[in-house]
């Protein structure tokens, strides 16, 4: 385990959350070579499987943002990169680091850091009281409609907004920002031409045309930069006559997990 006790302060840090990516269209996206930039980036070019903390969006996001990230999938206990202090933590150790507050971007406020959110589905919209509770955690956050699941070039736009957030940062000031990717969000047959409904093929064409994207967003980040980049839960297209997710089948609660140091 990283010891992120050395790396909070002295990095800045990035967490991009494919929302409803499948660990197994993501495995086998990797394996055959259609994920040029994630195989580039991520540890021996693979995936690290995981369990999610929440089967839908809010749930796995609140969990994240308290310090649960996604799991790994074999026998545990595994200590966390990020704790909340509180007694009888079984999951706290050496490098873990240890934060006296509610959620991960106040403690990471507290740490000098300026914490941005970049929100896709409609939990980051702010149109509601509902959609407003995420981004609250943020000190700066941003949405709108062309960040959103109906854009074809919805990560295109956050990434547009990312570099702007970080060309008017103060040099000697350390950034949080979290991505939160809509594209891969049913509907997600505009990435396959001539797709007329939702399907794990055009779930993998948005993958697709997350990949060609995500180079200019790590490019945007300043170094030293810590990277988190996983699904926060997966979705069905009729696996056992599930479609969807907030269920507790396999492909929602099986997650792609990877982590990377940008300098």
């Amino acid at each position: 385990m990283l010891d992120m006790k050395k790396i909070v302060g002295s990095h800045d840090l990035l967490l991009v959350t494919l929302d409803t990516l499948r660990y197994d269209v993501a495995a086998e996206l990797m394996e055959t070579g259609r994920t040029p930039c994630l195989e580039q980036v991520l540890p021996g070019g693979r995936w690290e499987r995981r369990h999610t903390p929440g089967s839908f969006t809010f749930a796995a996001h609140a969990a994240m943002l308290a310090g649960f990230l996604p799991t790994p999938a074999t026998p545990g206990p595994h200590s966390r990169l990020f704790a909340a202090r509180f007694p009888g933590s079984e999951t706290t150790a050496d490098g873990t680091w240890v934060f006296d507050a509610a959620h991960l971007p106040a403690g990471l406020a507290k740490a000098g850091y300026h914490t941005v959110c970049i929100g896709g589905v409609g939990f980051f919209n702010g149109l509601t009281p509902l959609g407003t509770a995420l981004p609250s955690m943020f000190a700066e956050s941003h949405w709108s409609p062309e960040f959103g699941v109906t854009d074809p070039a919805s990560l295109e736009h956050q990434i547009d907004r990312a570099e702007e957030v970080v060309a008017r940062l103060p040099h000697d000031r350390r950034m949080f920002l979290l991505l939160n990717v809509s594209a891969l969000h049913q509907p997600n047959l505009h990435y396959l031409p001539g797709a007329s409904a939702d399907s794990r093929e055009t779930h993998a064409a948005a993958l697709e045309y997350i990949d060609r994207h995500l180079g200019r967003l790590f490019e945007t980040m300043r170094r030293p930069c810590f990277v988190i980049i996983c699904s926060d839960h997966g979705t069905a297209y009729g696996e056992d006559g599930h479609t969807g997710h907030r269920i507790g089948h396999e492909v929602v609660w099986t997650v792609p997990y990877g982590e990377f140091t940008l300098s």
